[in-house]
């Protein structure tokens, strides 16, 4: 099975990845995609000929921030099992998540729902997007949610 584990460079981002992995078999993920996604329109002003040097900028500063989220999640997944490979899209973040998962034929979205209801309510949370979209199972690990122990059971 392929993962696609979600990231904003958030604790919660990371906690999700830990969650997965306390609980998940390393031998039924065949491999995991560790995305984020840079949403540039609601990041950028409006751009002028006068500025376009500084939205360069911006679009570089916001690629260097979700590529360091994506290795940091990729670091914690290391020596893990699965394959891992860390990708950045641009987009609308939950419309981009869905797509990267059908284009990768995931078995499970693994996604943190932030903490705050008011950025919920006032932009839509990326999470409950993801989740009424996706045309797989999707994990939504809440903040503060503890990593299982493993199963001690015998085979």
């Amino acid at each position: 099975m392929h993962v696609v584990i979600a990231t904003d460079g958030s604790k919660q981002s990371l906690d999700a990845a830990r969650y997965l992995r306390s609980f998940s078999d390393p031998e039924s993920v065949a491999s995991v995609s560790v995305l984020a996604v840079i949403s540039p329109l609601a990041a950028v002003p409006f751009a002028t000929e006068s500025d376009s040097g500084q939205k360069d900028i911006e679009e570089l500063s916001f690629r260097t921030a979700a590529q360091a989220a994506t290795a940091q999640v990729a670091e914690l997944l290391a020596n893990w099992g699965p394959r891992i490979t860390q990708q950045i899209r641009s987009g609308s973040p939950a419309a981009e998540i869905v797509k990267a998962a059908k284009a990768k034929d995931a078995g499970l979205i693994v996604v943190a729902s932030q903490s705050s209801r008011a950025s919920a309510v006032l932009m839509g949370s990326v999470a409950h997007r993801v989740l009424n979209t996706a045309t797989c199972p999707v994990l939504v690990v809440r903040p503060g949610a503890k990593p299982t122990k493993k199963s001690t059971r015998k085979k």
